[in-house]
């Protein structure tokens, strides 16, 4: 390890406060935090080699085993909250459904992640896998910025590098079991053994169960809402072959099963409030009531394998590794469509009439039933627009047959391998150079049915005659092909002074097939598919290229302060929404609304030019660390989720927003006051700003969405011995979020299908009635405040535990549907108390 040699001088003072603060807690790539934590040498792998953390060029956020134990970090929901100007929406639609935005750049759903996740040196290649639990974690690190050039694909916005227990030469384990309330329970354990000379084996497995913070009343407050169970198992096999080389191999499995879609409607129509005031709703002051007639399901499999071989050569190291991945998802749910009575009116088709006759009947058993507001059920559903007489339309996933229901699935197929040489050496130059290949399949679908009151039928295409006919469908095979080349140069010119040039030149090969039948919708009579108006739908094919650089320096400006500055390319390929999405934005907005918004059913490329400079250093010998860092990020063709709901159904697409500039200041400080007391902080500022969107050009101006304002966090840890053979520890970590917008569309009003539905109604309003104001959909700022307390022997804990100590209400989540006038939205979780019990040996 050539830079530890040159440096050890400074890691003495500077690892005083490692075990407390994760900005500051950096352990080696392949080495447990417990083979470290009694070393004053802090080593990080930010740039796939072993060096000081005063010396790596980069904002890096790292938890040690110890800092994982004492805060109760598993998955990323848990350790994003826990790291400054990182954000993360999970699990609101579905369990791998996860979004996590870092200084601006986001992961849009439906596209690539922005995040690179890399367990055990090896690249995940599924989305749906970030939130999931990892194995016997030992070390997570958090890099910021674009981290292609060196840790690979869909890593524009940073990476999560993640190390898990490896086996040793003796015989070690643990069990950790959790009780909370909401019948919620947790137990993992893991037990590590040698197997022979020179190899060994860990066995891990976790069980997770909660009924969830929410009720449907519908449905007799049952507990289906955001309940959950999930369960997994994993192995690592490691072995010696002779003294050069290693063979790592790994499989797992997980299954999970739980609720889907935990979403509430609220409107923001300011012309209809003359009405009910509650058609014009901060998304901030929502009361939040489940009603739904369908029990929303989620389930989801993953299994996956993999074998990594190392060899050590005289100056130079090689690594090869390959993975397989196989993760399937599928959720039902209630429907969006009751606003707009797609499955109101008698039509010519059994299957028609049978679904009006449905939602006629089940409207009158409701007379009076307490719904969400502005919601209103008289004797009859009256399309689009409120009638307080004869009854009305109602948001969505409401408790009549009248919204239809939804299945979706998405399964996810991967091969991926890698091989690297790099080289081993201690001099002052340091290389690496490999190539990469990944093959992905994926099949997607969204089926929209009629609800006859017999539930629904978990397959895509039910005809007329089923008992829940779909009424449109979206279902398309994704196959892409990706071949990448890597290098990276590393030069120490001096003890004080380093430069680093990595480059990535990626190709990314898609194809698209529909799987649509051609048929018709029983309701309406039109295609299934609004891409059939003129037949089948053809497959398409495209090619994404990028070169990503990445150039870094560091300049010791004396023992205890580095300067350190950086600047890369971050790429993500563009790719393909579901075929016909083009055809119903059109169909459905711009020609009968007037809008212009510009839906591609080719999304392209999202690019970023980032640029980061900053300090990095201690004080008071060693008492006080720092890491002050400035960044500017130009970003082009940004891709952005975005939800359409109308007569048609639902629709979920990615759109491109041409130009977005992202700047801020990002500072992370600790201080131990007295040895076992610690207080740590860190604070990001983002500022953000829409330069250009042909999709939507009025949003000129308007902030990067999912982009919080500021992040704030502040902790104390006390860690006291009160007997020979156990300490009193005590945590304590708050989070303050600033406000955030979700979408382009913020201090806007526009257009909605009510403007284009009120001039032919009954009452014959002008178009602007309908008009939406969505500045009303901010998130608020809001903080969250953890607490654990608890005794701490050699190898045993007793934790009391409370989640969200002060029962903070924010929201998860706003999905906002412009056109449809509302947003879709999701409540964080609320306040758990409970209880820790874990044993080592």
């Amino acid at each position: 390890m050539r830079r530890i040699r040159t440096t050890l001088s400074l890691s003495a003072g500077f690892a005083v406060l490692v075990g407390f603060n994760p900005a500051f807690a950096q352990i080696a790539g392949e080495q447990s935090a417990t083979e470290n934590r009694d070393s004053n040498i802090i080593i990080v792998t930010a740039r796939r080699q072993d060096e000081l953390l005063a010396e790596v060029p980069a904002s890096v956020t790292v938890f040690t085993e110890d800092m994982l134990n004492r805060t109760g970090v598993q998955q990323a929901d848990e350790f994003v909250q826990l790291t400054a100007g990182v954000t993360i929406v999970s699990g609101t639609a579905e369990a791998g459904d996860t979004q996590i935005n870092i200084r601006g750049i986001n992961g849009a759903r439906d596209a690539e992640s922005s995040v690179a996740l890399v367990v055990d040196g090896i690249l995940k290649t599924n989305t749906a896998q970030l939130n999931q639990d990892q194995g016997t974690l030992r070390q997570i690190e958090i890099l910021k910025g674009p981290q292609g050039a060196l840790y690979g694909r869909n890593a524009a916005a940073g990476a999560i590098v993640i190390q898990t227990l490896k086996p040793g030469d003796i015989m070690e384990g643990g069990i950790k079991v959790s009780a909370a309330e909401d019948n919620t329970y947790k137990a993992s354990g893991y037990v590590s053994m040698p197997v022979g000379d020179g190899a060994g084996l860990v066995l891990a497995g976790s069980y997770n169960t909660t009924d969830g913070f929410y009720r449907n009343r519908f449905l007799g407050n049952r507990k289906v809402v955001d309940d959950q169970e999930v369960w997994s198992v994993d192995g690592r096999f490691v072995a010696q072959l002779g003294d050069s080389t290693e063979v790592d191999a790994k499989a797992r499995y997980a299954d999970l099963s739980g609720a889907s879609i935990n979403f509430n409607t609220s409107f923001h129509l300011p012309n209809f409030a003359a009405a009910n005031p509650a058609f014009f709703e901060d998304v901030n002051d929502h009361p939040f009531s489940y009603y739904s007639n369908i029990r929303p399901t989620n389930d989801q499999t993953t299994f996956e394998a993999s074998v990594k071989v190392t060899h050590e050569f005289e100056s130079a190291t090689l690594t090869a590794w390959a993975l397989y991945s196989d993760v399937d998802q599928a959720l039902t749910a209630d429907g969006t469509s009751a606003d707009f009575a797609r499955y109101t009116f008698p039509g010519a088709t059994p299957a028609s009439v049978a679904a009006s006759n449905s939602c006629f009947a089940t409207t009158a058993q409701l007379t009076g039933f307490p719904l969400n507001q502005p919601a209103f059920i008289g004797n009859n559903p009256i399309p689009f627009i409120f009638d307080p007489v004869n009854g009305s339309t109602f948001g969505a996933f409401g408790p009549t047959t009248c919204d239809g229901t939804q299945f979706q699935i998405r399964e996810q197929t991967d091969i991926s391998a890698e091989i690297r040489l790099a080289s081993n050496g201690d001099g002052p130059l340091a290389w690496q150079i490999g190539a990469y290949f990944l093959n992905i399949d994926r099949d997607v679908g969204v089926s929209l049915g009629a609800d006859l009151g017999q539930g629904v039928t978990s397959q895509l295409f039910n005809d007329a005659s089923s008992s829940n006919p779909t009424s449109q469908l979206f279902a398309d095979n994704f196959n892409t092909n990706v071949y990448a080349a890597f290098a990276s140069i590393d030069y120490e010119i001096a003890d004080n002074f380093d430069i680093g040039l990595a480059l990535r030149y990626d190709i990314e090969e898609r194809e698209v097939s529909s799987l649509v039948p051609l048929a018709t919708d029983p309701i309406t009579g039109t295609p299934i598919n609004p891409g059939q108006a003129f037949g089948a739908i053809p497959d398409q094919k495209k090619t994404f290229k990028e070169l990503q650089p990445k150039l870094s320096l560091r300049y010791g400006l004396t023992d205890t302060l580095n300067f350190y500055a950086n600047w890369g390319i971050g790429f993500k390929s563009g790719g393909f929404n579901n075929q016909g999405s083009a055809a119903i934005v059109d169909q459905n907005f711009n020609q009968f609304i007037g809008t212009s918004i510009v839906v591609n059913d080719i999304f392209r490329k999202e690019t970023s030019s980032a640029f980061e400079a900053g300090f990095k250093g201690s004080a008071a010998d060693g008492a006080i660390t720092f890491d002050l860092a400035g960044y500017y990020t130009k970003v082009d063709d940004m891709q952005l989720f975005e939800f359409y709901v109308g007569a048609f159904g639902l629709l979920r697409v990615v759109s491109n927003i041409d130009k977005v500039d992202i700047y801020g200041l990002e500072l992370n400080a600790n201080a131990e006051i007295v040895e076992g007391w610690d207080i740590f902080g860190s604070i990001n500022v983002t500022e953000s700003e829409i330069k250009a969107n042909a999709s939507r050009p009025y949003t000129v101006g308007n902030k990067s969405p999912h982009t919080a304002d500021y992040t704030i966090n502040l902790g104390s840890q006390v860690v006291a011995p009160i007997a020979t053979s156990f300490d009193l520890v005590m945590r304590a970590d708050y989070r303050l979020t600033g406000p955030t917008w979700f979408h382009s569309v913020q201090d806007d009003i526009g257009p909605t299908l009510f403007s284009g539905l009120l001039p032919g109604s009954a009452l014959m309003l002008p178009a602007f009635v309908g008009d939406a104001d969505m500045s009303v959909t901010r998130r608020n700022a809001f903080g969250v405040l953890d607490l654990r307390v608890g005794l701490e022997g050699e190898n045993w804990n007793i934790t009391a535990f409370a989640d969200n100590l002060l029962d903070e209400r924010y929201l998860n989540e706003v999905i906002t549907a412009i056109e449809f006038g509302g947003s879709f939205i999701s409540p964080g979780n609320l306040r758990r108390f409970g209880v820790e019990v874990g044993y080592k040996f």
